[in-house]
This record gives C-alpha cells, sequence and structure tokens, in this order.
C-alpha cells in the first residue's frame, strides 16, 4: 500500500466543525495537512474545539475563524488570515453550505437568492480568493456538489438547481486555470451525518424511514465523512495529478439502481 503524503501542506476546509466538512480535515489531516477551518460556529464552541481537537491529535496545525462564506469581505479576510498563520495555501475544499429545500412555486425570491449565494456563489468567491496562492503551489481545489446534480426529488428545489451549477464551475474553473490549478467537483450521496440523522427522526418511525434508505443503495450502507475526506485526500495528491475538470459521484450505487414507485 503506497499511502498519500501530504506533509506540511495547509488546507482550508470551509464548513469543517461538523459532518463531511470535519470528516475531510480529519482525514487530510492524517495525511499531513495542517487545516484551516471556517464556519459559522457563533455559539456552540464545542464544535471549534472538536474540530481543533482532532486536528491536533494528527499532530497537525488547526485554525479557525467564524465566517460568513456568503460575505466576500470575510472570504477575503479569512484567506489572508490563513497566508499570514501558515505562509501558503495548498489546497481548498469547498464544502460549506444548507439543504435549502421548497417547491419551485412556493420558492420567495428571497429564499433563492439565500440558496444562491450560500450553495453557489461562495464556492466561486472563495476559490477566486484563494487562487494567487494556490496558483504558486501548483494546488487543488475541491467543490462540494451534491447528487442532486444529477437526479433529484420533488420538492428540493432551488439547492439542485445550485449543485448542478456547481459542475459548471468546475468546468469553467478548469478550462481557466489550466495547469496551475487543478479543480475537481465531488457530489456525494447520502451521508451519515448530523442533518441526516434529524431527518430520519422526522418520521413516525425513523428505524423503519432508514431501512428503506439503506434498501435503494446496493452498498446497503450510508457513506461516511470520512469516506469523503479520504477521497476528497486523493483527490488533493499528486497521485490525481491529471485529474480536473470532472465531478465524481459518490452515492454508493443509489444512481445506478432503478426505483421503481
Amino acid at each position: 500500500m503506497i499511502p498519500i503524503d501530504l506533509e506540511g501542506k495547509v488546507a482550508i476546509v470551509t464548513g469543517s466543525t461538523q459532518g463531511i466538512g470535519l470528516g475531510i480535515s480529519k482525514m487530510l489531516a492524517k495525511a499531513g495537512c495542517h487545516i484551516a477551518g471556517c464556519g459559522l460556529c457563533f455559539e456552540d464552541s464545542s464544535k471549534v474545539a472538536n474540530f481543533n481537537e482532532a486536528i491536533h491529535m494528527a499532530g497537525k496545525r488547526a485554525f479557525y475563524q467564524t465566517v460568513d462564506v456568503k460575505i466576500k469581505t470575510e472570504l477575503d479576510q479569512f484567506v489572508e488570515n490563513v497566508v499570514k498563520e501558515f505562509g501558503q495555501i495548498d489546497m481548498l475544499v469547498s464544502n460549506a453550505g444548507k439543504n435549502m429545500f421548497v417547491a419551485p412555486e412556493n420558492c420567495e425570491e428571497s429564499f433563492w437568492d439565500e440558496n444562491e449565494s450560500l450553495n453557489l456563489k461562495s464556492h466561486w468567491l472563495i476559490s477566486k480568493a484563494c487562487y494567487p496562492y494556490l496558483k504558486k503551489q501548483q494546488g487543488t481545489i475541491v467543490l462540494m456538489s451534491s447528487n442532486h446534480a444529477y437526479t433529484t426529488l420533488p420538492n428540493c428545489f432551488p439547492y439542485n438547481v445550485t449543485k448542478a451549477g456547481i459542475t459548471g464551475m468546475v468546468n469553467a474553473l478548469a478550462v481557466q486555470w489550466g495547469s496551475n490549478v487543478r479543480v475537481v467537483g465531488l457530489a456525494p450521496g447520502f451521508i451519515e451525518t448530523e442533518g441526516g440523522d434529524e431527518w430520519f427522526n422526522s418520521f413516525p418511525n425513523p428505524e423503519e424511514k432508514r431501512k428503506e434508505v439503506l434498501s435503494i443503495h446496493p452498498t446497503k450502507k450510508l457513506g461516511t465523512p470520512e469516506e469523503i475526506g479520504a477521497f476528497c485526500t486523493f483527490l488533493c495528491s499528486d497521485f490525481a495529478g491529471f485529474i480536473t475538470g470532472v465531478t465524481y459521484l459518490m452515492d454508493g450505487g443509489r444512481s445506478a439502481l432503478m426505483q421503481d414507485i
């Protein structure tokens, strides 16, 4: 087995204190990265403490800043602070986002604007802010999309629209930035997260709903944040040096199985 060695590299991970973002941060740190994270943990300091502890346990340095990724000035300041702290940026995993689901006919303009700003525009803003530093390091960007970019469900608008837009952003940035910065998309399916647990618990019989969801996955399991993090780690390594301008779907085979309704 050939280990992935990212020793001494610096990674930015947005939405880093829980769920997929925390899993990504942990796996990159295990591969040798120092991690700069950000999110909106105004009140729950325990999540920030858990993030810091996870990175320190891997023997790496952690930096965290409260940032609203929808606001350009906050993102720009965060990126500047990361460079001051570490001296470089080698990779960006733009992961921050939120499920924003409604029927198209019930979608208010303000809801659309909030979704577009968080789930699409923010990925461009932080990629643009990081680009000069990533260019120096011949770095990598991973933009977090979703299986909703490919197939979706009723009442999942406009989240699905922005996730489809990310695939176009991956293509555009990869073509524009060429050999200087690789740009890859990652589209997870159903992952074991706090949000997923809340969704299961919204049903009268959460265990029955979980069994139903597992049954439509050929893997008969849901993904884990660490599995997403492991693939991100590979994509940011030299082993993926010929990969750019593509979005990978990680959905446990769900999209390969016809769902009889």
